[in-house]
C-alpha cells in the first residue's frame, strides 16, 4: 500500500468534523491499509484519518508490544468510560512532543470492522488513551486541549526517565 503524509498541528482539516462512513468500499479499505502502513512508519500507536487529510469517522490503533494486533474502528463512538489515568500523551500530528493529559483508564467502545460487522471493544490504560485520543482526532480535537502544563521535547522526557529509573537501582 501507500505511505500518507501525517498532517501536523495547525492544518485546518485537524480542527474539523468528520463524516459518518455510509459504506465499506474498496477506497475505504485502501485508506485503512495506508493509515495502517502510515502509523507503523510512524512508530505510532494510532492514527485518525483526519491525520492524514480525509474527513471520514475512521482510526487505527495497535498497542500490542509487537504490533502486530491491529484494531479498526469505522463510526466508533464511546458507550462507557471510567476511573482515571494520568501521563505522557503525544501525537503524530505534533512530532517530537508530548504532554500530561488525564483521561478514563477503562472505555468501552462501539465500532465496525472493515468487514461491516460492529462489535464491542474494552479496554484499559493505554487502550483507553488511544481510543479516547483518536475520537477526539474524529471531533476535530487534540490532546493539546487537555494537556496539564507546557509540552516537552521528547528527548527531555526520556532523559528524565532514564534518570528515574537509573535513580531506583
Amino acid at each position: 500500500m501507500a505511505l500518507r503524509t501525517i498532517r501536523e498541528y495547525g492544518d485546518d482539516v485537524l480542527a474539523k468534523e468528520c463524516r459518518e462512513v455510509k459504506e465499506i468500499t474498496p477506497r475505504v479499505k485502501e485508506l485503512v491499509e495506508d493509515m495502517l502502513d502510515t502509523m507503523y512508519e510512524a512508530n505510532g500507536v494510532g492514527l485518525a484519518a483526519p491525520q492524514v487529510g480525509v474527513l471520514k469517522r475512521i482510526v487505527v490503533i495497535d498497542v500490542s508490544p509487537e504490533a502486530d494486533q491491529p484494531l479498526v474502528m469505522i463510526n466508533p463512538t464511546i458507550l462507557e468510560s471510567s476511573g482515571e489515568q494520568t501521563g505522557y500523551e503525544g501525537c503524530l500530528s505534533i512530532p517530537g512532543k508530548s504532554g500530561i493529559v488525564t483521561r478514563p483508564n477503562y472505555v468501552k467502545a462501539k465500532a465496525t470492522d472493515l468487514d461491516g460487522n460492529e462489535y464491542i471493544i474494552e479496554g484499559e490504560e493505554l487502550l483507553a488513551r488511544a481510543i479516547c485520543h483518536e475520537l477526539d482526532h474524529l471531533d476535530g480535537h487534540m490532546y493539546v486541549e487537555k494537556v496539564e502544563g507546557d509540552l516537552i521535547d521528547n528527548e527531555e522526557l526520556i532523559a528524565r526517565q532514564q534518570e528515574e529509573y537509573e535513580s531506583k537501582e
